[in-house]
């Protein structure tokens, strides 16, 4: 206990020293310091709170101790008894709670996210698996009321996608990419394909990416080096679709910086009929994907340092199968089964896997904080 509260020490002072400030001036005009200080405020205020309620228990469990000690009377000494039994279970829970919260947080964890899905192995059975996918992702998002837009789309010649890109949202603020990380890989499905006469099972794979979405004073962009084609958007629309060159594509010039060699980046988006949006899109899009190749260092050496099999950034790791003759998923990073796979893929009842996952790695983070 002594071990914990010495570094417990410090954090309320740290607290209130970012809640004045992020009301200074200077650093509201600083959007990037700005935003960091307004996260960690954050991140310290449940940590703040936890301490609080960690102290009042031990206060109380020392004080009920010292009445059971003291005291003859056999009402108070029941009473003494009770607050004794109720302080350690709360004092054990809330020791779990800081530690949790002590171990250094992933900022990136509070952002949105670009989800990208693209078919692998397996032809039109992959792409149909890719679609497959994409509908329970989405149906995940609705659950926890964040907005999602299709900003990108190739769809396969036999239904579902060769490659698709939905930009995720949260309207409060709510960490989208610390809940949705753990899906980044590849994901393998074994069926019969509707394409197969003899009913033979087949193996497919789709790969998914999760990307946190990069802020403008994330990355710099010279956006005079930008050069930009519009066309007709594919797909239904009508008329405007005919008419109207409210598709985007632009091609920037990247220079990487871990290599100095530079390389096109090209991005297209037919999200809305409106050009202006899709170019904004587009740009966020171009944002996101500099951001994430600039700070793959910074992924590898988190990966490094964690040595976690639950969220490594390793895309070309496969992470879980799909089992449909079974009604099977399996997640092979934690060894977790259940056999409801046409419940989750139908209904995108993901959360309580996802949980898994964090407590998994949370175990994980803990252990090498030597709490």
């Amino acid at each position: 206990m002594s071990s914990l509260l010495e570094r417990l020490e410090g954090v309320e002072a740290r607290f209130e020293e970012t809640a004045t400030l992020i009301t200074d001036p200077d650093v509201i005009a600083d959007m990037s310091r700005y935003v960091r200080l307004t996260r960690e405020y954050h991140q310290l205020e449940k940590l703040v709170d936890a301490t609080r309620r960690y102290r009042l228990a031990l206060t109380e469990l020392a004080d009920a101790k010292e009445l059971l000690e003291n005291e003859s009377d056999e009402d108070l000494r029941q009473m003494a008894k009770e607050a004794i039994d109720r302080n350690e279970g709360a004092i054990e829970g809330l020791e779990q709670e800081i530690k949790l919260l002590i171990v250094p947080h992933d900022p990136e964890d509070d952002r949105n996210a670009i989800l990208e899905i693209r078919s692998g192995t397996g032809g039109d059975e992959a792409a149909l698996f890719a679609g497959d996918l994409l509908k329970m992702y989405l149906r995940y998002c609705e659950h926890r009321g964040w907005s999602t837009a299709i900003t990108s789309a190739s769809e396969g010649a036999a239904g579902g996608y060769k490659e698709v890109i939905v930009t995720v949202t949260a309207p409060d603020g709510e960490g989208v990419y610390g809940a949705l990380k753990y899906e980044s890989g590849v994901h393998r499905v074994q069926r019969v394909p509707v394409t197969e006469t003899q009913g033979r099972v087949h193996t497919s794979a789709a790969t998914v990416a999760v990307l946190p979405e990069a802020q403008p004073f994330d990355v710099e962009i010279n956006e005079g080096e930008i050069k930009w084609d519009t066309f007709r958007s594919g797909g239904a629309g009508g008329q405007n679709v005919n008419k109207v060159e409210s598709g985007v594509r632009l091609r920037y010039p990247w220079r990487n910086p871990n290599t100095g060699v530079v390389e096109e980046i090209l991005i297209e988006c037919t999200e809305t009929r409106d050009q202006p949006k899709n170019k904004e899109r587009a740009l966020t899009r171009l944002r996101t994907y500099i951001y994430d190749r600039e700070h793959q260092k910074y992924v590898d050496d988190i990966a490094s340092r964690r040595k976690t099999l639950v969220s490594t950034g390793d895309r070309s790791a496969k992470i879980r199968t799909y089992n449909f003759p079974q009604g099977r998923l399996t997640d092979h990073r934690i060894g977790y089964t259940v056999y409801n796979l046409q419940q989750v893929m139908s209904s995108g009842d993901l959360q309580e896997l996802l949980d898994k996952l964090a407590v998994a790695e949370n175990a994980e983070r803990l252990k090498e904080s030597e709490l």
